[in-house]
Formats: structure tokens, C-alpha cells, sequence
């Protein structure tokens, strides 16, 4: 077996979800969609509730499926309005679904007939422009809810676009807007909004909970909240060395040959590669990896399956280990460092690495 691995730390999921329940100090609801942020989401789900969270949030009636197939009973959110051909399933597995369009209502309150009333959440558009109903049509929506008897509206929510820039006025305009537009209905409902970053920056006593993603797996919602709250990362991963060879200078390395050595040097390879999720422009870019508690640049495009590292006269060998996010020899390199060399973020870091890849949870 290759030795790279994903290792995942339950005990700071339960750390972060308990910190970020005390801030919020409403019902927090752990978002685990996209294999729990490429972290695993039935491990995430059991740590996140027995650490305190009363809901968990999913993208897709697939992932919410996996959850109850794996016996976890607690409240699951549908964070997008599923298809019509899927309600039978969303009733079947007992999901909370999102609506947002009249027709999707219609279907859902048909299918529930038979199984008695079923609570949904209105999704509605506020400022993020993806998906939703108009802050201007949403009274027909929960009058389309109000009309069968088989639905039971239980929330109305949205989603913030900026709430990671504590600066920039367009939260409260939105929250603003979304609470006038909820109010005029005259909705019997509770309502949620907050994600990571507006349940570390803004207590909402009322809501009906927060749904926080990013932040119980340990990554700050953006670099200027970092510190707001102490969160533990729960993701690390490693490989180790499988390969060393000397190159004089001159010498091209990898595909493309993009990468062309200026001195005799030490090239060391190491088993992980863009088909487990490490970017091929990584080393181009200027991506490092830890070896023996030093930073080396990787060099060339990495490869499908391998990378490269440029360690110079340092002595290296096979089977020592490498590591791409975590600590070692107490020098660390975070997801969010690597998102920085990509300009991207770490949710897309930590979400990319693929199932190839083997989770050991700890």
C-alpha cells in the first residue's frame, strides 16, 4: 500500500463544534456535504453531534442518503431544493427539504399525502444570485406552503455572499432586507442565516440555529477573522519519500521539462499527485512540502500520481516522511497557506482531495 494518507482529528471537530455552539449559543447545525469538506461525512456527522450539534446540512439527497445508511437519526438539511424525481427518496429518508419554486412545492406536498405532514425550509434569495426565491415572491411561496395540509413550514433561511469581510456594509443591508421581507408575510416560522463567519461575528439570540461549515473542521472562514475564535484543523496529510536520484545541472524534470535545475541537486519523488487532488501548477506556482522539518519547493508539474521535490544537499531517503498540510518538527503548513500559493481557498483545498486518498480517523 502507498503511504500517503488523509488523517483526521474527531477530537478537534467535537473542539470546534463545541467552541463555535458557545459563541452561537443557538442550535448549531454541522454542514458535512461534500464528504464532510473532503474530511469524511459520516465520521464528521457522529463527532459533530455528539460534541453538542443538533442538525447536519447537506448538499445533495445522495449525501443525505449516506448518512442514514450509516444509522445517524439526527435532523438533515437539504441545503438545495431537490429534483422532483427525488422526492420520493427525500420522504423515504426522512430529509428536510429546501423549496424555493412553487411547482417543487406542488410535487412535494402530493408525494407526502400518504406519509403524513412533512417539515420544509424556504430557501430564499437575499444577494447571493444562485438559487432561491425572490425576496419579492416569497409570500406566494409560503402561501403555496400554507395551502396543503400535508407540508409544515418549519424555517425560512438564506445565505450570506460576504459575510467573511467584516467590513463591507452589504450584510446588514441583506439581513435587513431578508428580515422586512419575512416579517411582511406574517410567517409563523423560524429563521436561520448565519454561516461560519457571521456565527463568529454576530450573535443571533432568535434564530432557529447556525449552520457552519468550514469552521468545525478548524479553517478560519477568511484570513481576517483568524483569531476570532480558537479553532483546531482536523485534517493533515502526509506521504513519504519514495524515490531519490542526484541530477546535474541543466538537467529538465517532469512534464514539459517546465522545471530546469540550475546546480547538481537532489530530487526526491513522492506518491501523490493532481488525481489526489494536489494541483498540477503547485510547484510552478511555488507549493512546498515539509521534509525532516524543513521546507522544499516542489518543482516541475506534478504529475497524475507523483511529485517532485528540489532538497537540494540535504540528506533525504526513502520512507521519510512528507507532509503537505499539518506539522512536523514543529514547522507547520496549513490549507490555508497552500490556498494562498493557489489563489483559491482552503475550502477548495481540503474539498479536492480525492477518495483515492485513504481517511485514518483518530
Amino acid at each position: 500500500m502507498r503511504p500517503t494518507l488523509c488523517q483526521v482529528d474527531l477530537s478537534a471537530i467535537a473542539t470546534n463544534v463545541a467552541a463555535l455552539q458557545k459563541r452561537a449559543g443557538v442550535p448549531l447545525c454541522a454542514v458535512v456535504k461534500a464528504n464532510g469538506y473532503g474530511h469524511g461525512a459520516v465520521p464528521v456527522a457522529r463527532a459533530a453531534l455528539e460534541a453538542g450539534a443538533a442538525w447536519l446540512a447537506v448538499a445533495l439527497v445522495e449525501e443525505g442518503i449516506e448518512l442514514r445508511q450509516a444509522g445517524i437519526d439526527a435532523p438533515i438539511l437539504l441545503l438545495s431544493e431537490p429534483t422532483i424525481a427525488s422526492l420520493s427518496q427525500v420522504l423515504e429518508f426522512r430529509l428536510t427539504p429546501t423549496v424555493y419554486r412553487i411547482a417543487t412545492v406542488t410535487a412535494l406536498a402530493e408525494a407526502a399525502l400518504s406519509s403524513g405532514p412533512i417539515a420544509i425550509h424556504v430557501g430564499v434569495d437575499s444577494g447571493m444570485r444562485r438559487v432561491g426565491v425572490e425576496l419579492s415572491e416569497l409570500a406566494d411561496v409560503l402561501a403555496a406552503v400554507d395551502a396543503h395540509e400535508s407540508l409544515r413550514l418549519e424555517a425560512i433561511w438564506t445565505h450570506f455572499p460576504v459575510a467573511d469581510e467584516p467590513d463591507n456594509p452589504f450584510t446588514a443591508r441583506q439581513l435587513t432586507a431578508f428580515g422586512s421581507a419575512v416579517e411582511a408575510t406574517g410567517a409563523v416560522a423560524g429563521t436561520h442565516v448565519a454561516n461560519s463567519a457571521s456565527a463568529i461575528l454576530h450573535a443571533d439570540p432568535d434564530a432557529f440555529m447556525v449552520r457552519c461549515g468550514i469552521a468545525i473542521y478548524g479553517i478560519d472562514p477568511d484570513p481576517a477573522l483568524a483569531g476570532q475564535i480558537d479553532l483546531r484543523p482536523a485534517l493533515s496529510l502526509t506521504s513519504e519519500v519514495s524515490f531519490v536520484k542526484r541530477i546535474d545541472s541543466g538537467v529538465g524534470v517532469a512534464y514539459g521539462h517546465r522545471f530546469v535545475s540550475d546546480r547538481e541537486t537532489t530530487i526526491a519523488t513522492v506518491p501523490i499527485g493532481y488525481a489526489d487532488g494536489i494541483r498540477r501548477d503547485f510547484g510552478l506556482r511555488g507549493g512546498v512540502v515539509l521534509i525532516g522539518g524543513a521546507r522544499y519547493p516542489v518543482i516541475g508539474v506534478v504529475t497524475m500520481d507523483q511529485l517532485m521535490v528540489d532538497v537540494g544537499d540535504a540528506s533525504v531517503s526513502v520512507g521519510d516522511e512528507v507532509v503537505l498540510i499539518g506539522e512536523q518538527s514543529g514547522v507547520g503548513q496549513t490549507a490555508e497557506a497552500i490556498a494562498g500559493v493557489l489563489d483559491t481557498i482552503p475550502y477548495e483545498v481540503v474539498c479536492a482531495i480525492s477518495s483515492r486518498v485513504p481517511r485514518h480517523y483518530t
